[in-house]
């Protein structure tokens, strides 16, 4: 099998994670991280809505990373994004790094939000 690096030209993928951090283009960020097409910034949590909605025009999905393990998300945290018509993934933080890194080299646009494992 012959194997292909990836190359982000024009975007800025999850380089690592391990506990308690998120590697994104370089940049170590402690705690929950919010990741876009274009950087990270550190994010409040599942608390911390409006940095999420702000998003609202500039991506099609969110993958929403819960930790180590899957864990359903704040019933109204859900109903206010989706409301809002942002659609929602719900994973663990490392397959919803995994999934943001594939769908950004495809160009789509994606953003993680993230708990640390």
């Amino acid at each position: 099998m012959q194997m292909h690096e990836i190359s982000f030209p024009q975007a800025t993928p999850i380089d690592g994670y391990g506990p308690g951090f998120f590697r994104v283009g370089g940049k170590v960020f402690h705690g929950p991280v919010c990741v876009t097409q274009t950087g990270a910034r550190g994010w409040g949590g599942l608390d911390d809505i409006q940095p999420l909605l702000d998003l609202l025009d500039e991506i099609d999905v969110l993958f929403l990373g819960t930790g180590a393990e899957i864990a359903h998300i704040p019933a109204a945290l859900r109903a206010v994004l989706e409301e809002a018509g942002l659609g929602v993934e719900t994973m663990n933080s490392p397959a919803a790094c995994r999934t943001f890194n594939v769908l950004l080299s495809e160009g789509r646009r994606v953003a993680a939000a993230l708990l640390p494992v």
